[in-house]
């Protein structure tokens, strides 16, 4: 059977249970790259995401023998969401695997949506390792494995989204972009636009950080990748399925990687303008627009927003990481002087009137000439900060740019 096959059953199997969630233009965006924009709101669903379908379809695909099992899976957060709501609504009994990273707020939803049918386990630093010690757990006790994208059961969950998109969309597509972490939604969904919207362009979307599909289709491999940035938890794995690798790479007309703090400054933008609450994974694909904007112009674009499960004690690091990707937040080491008035000379001489001090640490040394000082200083306009620079080399202050050196950056303020 055909996977688009088994999208039109998925869409049978989840009826009353993932909403059918709204196309909505948006007129900001449709403003501002002059063209059609369209938001498929998956924050909308039940569980803030669209991994219900996946998770959902997979469950009740299973016979009665497996169901009868205890079900287990391994998630960063919208899958193990989904997977506990559908346990619950099915009166299953499941077992959870979380990287202790998890945002609490996804480790609070997950057992509000599973109640007394789910049991949480958070171990490893990354999907990866909540993903061994799952399967390690499901061998030892003969249970059922939800993988949360390398599962035609769960990709096919995951391509009602298009077919939901083309019934609600009656204009020919132009360009339809799509998130990828493990890449079930991106296979699913291209899978189906692939049979009944050829013309479409589908532009899968990854963070930066986490650019494994993008990798492995490039060395025409699944590729497993030593390192990656896991701030956009729902779409940064090492690995990418290998079924979904065999389907996107077919399929998928490119793949633009962005930049954590521009998906940040996204995500900031939503909230402010729109009143949309999205995680960092939900904004990547309208974060990815700017990247686009020259060939979308008079387009009809549909972005798929994937998840709304934003954790608000994240909202600080959100906020840092888009200054600094904008180019108004910067960190310096500076020696100062040790004697009276050093300080106030930098910030009379070296700051204009619009710079703002945000961060300062300083620890007085003896028998020195001077000591060191980290700190930060928030700008309201990015050109501001060539004046800083060279009224610190013209005053001579000894200093150090902290935001091109990671690993000091890292060790000093983070």
């Amino acid at each position: 059977m055909e996977l688009l096959d088994k999208v039109y059953q998925a869409k049978e199997r989840i009826k009353g249970i993932a909403m059918h969630t709204p196309l909505m233009k948006n007129e900001n965006l449709s403003e501002e790259f002059s063209a059609q924009i369209y938001l498929k709101r998956e924050d909308l669903q039940p569980v803030r995401s669209y991994k219900l379908r996946g998770a959902y379809n997979k469950i009740m695909s299973l016979s009665n023998q497996d169901k009868a099992k205890v079900i287990v899976c391994a998630s960063a957060g919208n899958h193990a969401q989904g997977v506990a709501y559908a346990c619950y609504k099915l009166n299953i009994q499941a077992t959870i695997f979380m990287p202790v990273t998890t945002p609490l707020q996804k480790t609070k939803q997950v057992k509000l949506f599973g109640k007394n049918k789910v049991e949480v386990v958070l171990l490893g630093d990354t999907f990866d390792a909540a993903f061994e010690e799952a399967n390690r757990f499901c061998q030892e006790i003969d249970a059922i494995f939800i993988h949360p994208f390398n599962d035609e059961q769960v990709m096919a969950g995951q391509g009602t989204t298009a077919l939901e998109i083309l019934e609600d969309h009656h204009t020919p597509i132009d360009y339809l972009f799509v998130p990828i972490g493990g890449g079930g939604l991106a296979a699913g969904v291209s899978s189906v636009f692939k049979k009944l919207s050829p013309h479409t362009k589908i532009i899968g979307v990854e963070p930066a950080g986490a650019p494994s599909m993008s990798i492995s289709i490039k060395k025409g491999v699944n590729t497993t990748l030593k390192k990656i940035d896991k701030f956009v938890d729902g779409a940064s794995v090492k690995r990418v399925g290998d079924k979904t690798f065999e389907i996107c790479k077919d399929n998928l007309e490119d793949i633009i990687l962005v930049p954590e703090g521009k998906i940040c400054t996204t995500i900031l933008r939503l909230y402010n303008e729109e009143a949309i609450v999205a995680e960092p994974a939900g904004a990547l694909t309208i974060a990815a627009l700017d990247f686009y904007k020259e060939k979308i112009k008079g387009k009809h674009v549909v972005c798929v927003l994937s998840g709304g499960n934003n954790d608000i004690s994240r909202t600080e690091e959100i906020k840092e990481r888009s200054l600094l990707y904008e180019g108004l937040k910067h960190y310096f080491l500076v020696q100062f002087p040790q004697r009276p008035g050093a300080l106030k000379e930098f910030v009379n001489d070296i700051l204009g009137p619009n710079d703002d001090i945000t961060y300062f640490q300083f620890s007085k040394k003896t028998n020195r000439e001077s000591g060191p000082a980290v700190v930060g200083i928030e700008l309201k306009n990015q050109g501001d900060f060539q004046k800083i620079e060279d009224q610190l080399k013209h005053r001579k202050f000894n200093y150090q740019y902290l935001n091109d050196n990671a690993d000091l950056f890292t060790a000093l303020i983070s």
